[in-house]
């Protein structure tokens, strides 16, 4: 199609998530004529393809970044956006509330729809494309919620949710004649069959879990760790490095004083290893184990109690001694000799 006002072939930017629905929506616009581009927003917590490649037991996972993978697919341009430190006011100080954990949901989709309409103004675009589905997500789309995306983000004329367009009025892109209105749907509803019918049709099939979804902000384990995080250090902040770790190993916190990071498998030892130089850590010396890191502050009286932990989560764990060391910044290496903590001295409120 034409943009009748300029001759030329009109522009849409479409937010790539790397999910199914999103991927959906451009392709529908696309084969009507419309030059699609993708947008991605990297906030910090859809890392999923970084984990899997963390993980050496993820290995029969694709160790792909979602969103670039559907950009490729559909053969348009990808733009990844950092966000990191202005999406922290959103998860902060979220104005509409969260779901069942961390997830500003509502809040997010207006965060990344105002985002967009920046992006699409400076770089001469035309209008905005989502994936949205009416009723799918009870947070940020259901049809009550849905406007206010709009109407906080500005957008009520060009944003387009080419899955659901007949839930809404018509937008300028149809009016203008940029899309043919009738070739988009009114799907509603949590079922996803309708899209998977689309993908095998369109010949899509590998691409993310329809059910699925990269936020971990949308994970109660996660966000327990995240509430965890600022209780700890009396404050609702946080860096890029801190949501990171949150991702990786094992979470205990036996006293309030510190937190201890272990390794579950050599991918996260391999990955803390990264991190040994910033973290006072441990690791057995006397038999194979993970690397652990503390996060927070040991107390001379602590030393024990982490070395005896570590150790549990040693090969040596049911040996009678385990040689730790403890590594701390600009200090000498302290070399403990503990009994492995018992599996039933692990308390369950240590446990993120």
């Amino acid at each position: 199609m034409i943009n009748a006002m300029t001759n030329t072939q009109p522009k849409a930017i479409a937010l790539i998530s790397g999910g199914l629905d999103s991927m959906l929506a451009a392709k529908l616009i696309q084969d009507q004529g419309v030059h699609v581009e993708g947008i991605n927003f990297f906030t910090g917590f859809c890392v999923e393809g970084h984990t899997h490649a963390i993980r050496r037991k993820q290995h029969n996972k694709p160790r792909r970044n979602n969103a670039l993978w559907v950009a490729e697919t559909l053969g348009i341009k990808l733009h990844i956006i950092d966000v990191v430190e202005t999406y922290k006011d959103v998860v902060i100080n979220s104005k509409h509330g969260y779901g069942a954990a961390m997830n500003p949901c509502l809040d997010c989709k207006v965060f990344m729809v105002k985002n967009a309409k920046d992006w699409m103004q400076k770089h001469d675009f035309d209008f905005i494309i989502t994936g949205e589905v009416v009723g799918q997500r009870p947070m940020s789309q259901t049809k009550n919620r849905m406007p206010i995306v709009e109407r906080r983000s500005e957008t009520q004329d060009i944003l387009l949710r080419p899955l659901c367009a007949h839930h809404f009025p018509e937008t300028r892109p149809e009016r203008e004649g940029w899309v043919d209105r009738d070739t988009l749907l009114n799907l509603s509803g949590r079922g996803r069959s309708s899209q998977i019918a689309m993908a095998k049709e369109y010949g899509y099939d590998d691409y993310a879990q329809p059910a699925g979804g990269c936020c971990f902000l949308t994970d109660k384990t996660y966000s327990r760790k995240l509430t965890d995080l600022w209780l700890s250090r009396g404050e609702r902040k946080y860096e890029l490095d801190d949501i990171m770790l949150l991702k990786v190993g094992r979470h205990l916190r036996p006293r309030s004083n510190f937190k201890m990071i272990i390794a579950r498998e050599e991918g996260e030892t391999n990955f803390l290893t990264g991190y040994k130089k910033r973290y006072t850590h441990l690791f057995s010396t006397s038999h194979g184990g993970p690397l652990v890191l503390i996060d927070g502050q040991l107390h001379e009286d602590d030393f024990a109690l982490a070395a005896e932990i570590t150790a549990r989560f040693s090969q040596g764990k049911n040996a009678p001694v385990v040689t730790i060391d403890i590594c701390q910044k600009d200090k000498a290496v302290q070399t403990l000799s503990v009994t492995p903590c018992s599996e039933n001295n692990i308390q369950k409120d240590w446990c993120l």
